[in-house]
């Protein structure tokens, strides 16, 4: 038998994380879709989370519909211990297409011809650019005031409100950072797109 294809596994291993993750068995999930009239065996359920069964387009939307999520999700679905993609996220599509532009395209946000894709890049290094100022600015805002409070801060650091203060000081500190390494990781993707024009 051949090796399943990328988006083959990435619905087997979904159907799997999302059964899980709503704490159904496979004769739950069973159960429910012969409510939602579209019945499939456990044995045949369990044969698609093996990847032993084709999911037909039919079978994608009700399961979507039945664990609660979206067919976008399930065809975007990346196992968490698959090892680094040697190839494509989804079959046929280039290798270089991550998962959040391959979950924009199936819901219609985007096209994947370069142009769309470097707009698309564009658009995203200009949303994470907003969401680094504003990190930025609630972080200052929290630095002022704890400067305000001068040695009451340290005489008092155990107080509620100067706590929630290095609270929102530490939270704000680790969003500023993950926001500028997204943004940096995101303009890298975009200079990339842009050299292979």
């Amino acid at each position: 038998m051949p090796s399943p294809l990328p988006t083959s596994l990435a619905v087997s291993d979904a159907i799997t994380h999302y059964r899980q993750l709503r704490e159904l068995t496979i004769d739950e999930l069973a159960y429910v879709l012969r409510m939602l009239d579209h019945p499939i065996s456990a044995d045949a359920l369990a044969e698609m989370e093996r990847c032993a069964r084709p999911v037909t387009v039919d079978d994608l939307v009700v399961i979507a519909y039945a664990l609660d999520t979206t067919p976008a999700v399930l065809l975007s679905h990346i196992p968490i211990d698959m090892p680094e993609p040697e190839g494509p996220l989804a079959t046929g599509l280039p290798s270089d297409v991550d998962q959040t532009e391959l979950r924009a395209w199936l819901e219609g946000k985007t096209s994947l011809d370069r142009e769309s894709r470097v707009g698309w890049w564009k658009e995203r290094v200009a949303r994470l650019r907003v969401r680094s100022a504003h990190h930025e600015e609630q972080l200052q805002g929290a630095y002022a005031e704890l400067r305000e409070l001068g040695d009451l801060a340290v005489q008092e650091a155990d107080a509620p409100p100067i706590q929630r203060l290095q609270w929102r000081i530490r939270d704000g500190e680790h969003a500023l950072n993950q926001s500028e390494v997204a943004l940096a990781l995101t303009e890298h993707r975009l200079d990339n797109l842009r050299e292979d024009a």
